[in-house]
């Protein structure tokens, strides 16, 4: 097994980085329009959009065949990044529609047989099938992931340390999949039940303090030969390597497009503001990973219905407050940045559970998510 692995580079990399730029990347289930089972086309579509070079350019895999992913590339900022990740939306739906394919965005489908899902044939897939097997198998997940260029590797990990108490906070707020296997799971996010317990280096990470100890452990995996490429780091918040970001990969894929934007608003506000404070020495513990993983859970099982706890103060306060505490610690790179990104009142895993006590089949449930989807992502919207 020889390492992919240019750590020298990876500083190289990071050092020609440019601050505050902004990546977006939403994952969306590939279904089929009638009965809304999930259909394994990834390869038909992404060959379809040959004659399209910037869409084709912008569609990427994830995993298995029946996902498809579409990336904004680097933008100069947020506002940037969505105008672009705009554009590759509308054509990425108007693809699909021509293709009698529908697209989904809930974080999890509500009942498809994962034993049905083939994995796309590339070698980096290949290769975690080979090494992970079931677990693998099993994850058949959508999500939202956001990059911010962050200048120089030192500055980046320390800036993801400052993000891990976060991470429950964003999943709680991005909750959107309390279906899977065609069961009820009683939790709010089901997805990250599935991956990111299951998946080997994911969650939330160590802190490290900076890039001497974070190279150290990842020099460690490729000499166990656990790792030959950073990317089987599949940590909810970490430096990207190839990109020169710190990348948040916590959160439910969103079945509206307002909430994605909203979301991923949040995010860019997030890291921005963990790097101002990084900068400006302001003082921060590293929280015990056993505490953040308390929240961790309560996201899970509770989401926005839920509470959870003020690491600092060891108090308990309403997960839908969560929201303005954000807003007013990320304020002052909000005011720069002009983010001001609102969310509804009920997030999707919310909606959805409503409905069902409404008397909605989960058929219906998903049907009315397909379609806020197809509504949202497909539209055009003035930037």
């Amino acid at each position: 097994m020889t390492s992919l692995l240019d750590l020298d580079r990876v500083e190289q990399t990071f050092a020609a980085a440019t601050d505050m730029t902004v990546g977006v990347e939403e994952e969306f289930s590939i279904l089929d329009p009638r009965t809304l089972e999930l259909q394994p086309r990834f390869e038909e579509l992404r060959a379809a959009a040959e004659g399209d070079r910037l869409l084709h350019e912008h569609i990427t895999g994830e995993l298995i065949s029946s996902e498809i992913e579409i990336i904004s590339g680097a933008g100069a900022d947020l506002r940037d990044a969505l105008a672009r990740q705009r554009e590759r939306r509308r054509s990425l739906f108007a693809l699909a529609a021509a293709h009698d394919a529908a697209l989904g965005a809930t974080g999890t489908h509500p009942w498809a047989d994962y034993r049905e899902q083939p994995i796309i044939d590339t070698e980096h897939y290949r290769r975690v099938e080979e090494g992970l097997k079931y677990v693998a198998w099993r994850n058949n997940t959508f999500s939202l992931h956001v990059h911010v260029g962050v200048r120089e590797i030192d500055r980046a990990v320390r800036v993801c340390d400052r993000l891990r108490p976060l991470l429950p906070v964003l999943l709680a707020i991005s909750a959107n999949s309390p279906y899977l296997d065609g069961r009820e799971t009683g939790l709010h996010s089901a997805r990250t039940q599935s991956f990111t317990k299951s998946f080997p280096r994911c969650g939330v990470p160590d802190a490290f303090g900076g890039w001497a100890a974070y190279r150290e452990y990842i020099e460690w995996l490729v000499h166990t030969r656990s790792i030959v490429e950073f990317t089987q780091v599949w940590w909810s918040v970490r430096p990207h390597f190839g990109f020169g970001t710190v990348e948040v990969r916590i959160c439910d894929a969103q079945s509206t497009a307002g909430e994605s934007d909203a979301l991923a608003a949040l995010m860019v506000a997030c890291i921005g503001q963990a790097l101002r404070d990084v900068d400006e020495g302001v003082p921060f513990r590293d929280p015990p990973p056993r505490m953040i993983e308390e929240n961790m859970w309560r996201a899970i099982r509770f989401g926005l219905d839920g509470r959870l706890i003020d690491l600092e103060r060891g108090e308990e306060y309403p997960a839908r407050a969560a929201i303005e505490r954000l807003a007013v610690w990320t304020a002052p790179v909000r005011a720069e940045l002009g983010i001001e990104q609102p969310f509804p009142e009920r997030n999707g895993a919310q909606r959805q559970r409503e409905r069902v006590a409404a008397g909605a089949t989960r058929e219906e449930v998903f049907a009315a998510a397909v379609e806020e989807t197809r509504q949202t992502y497909s539209a055009e919207v003035a930037v």
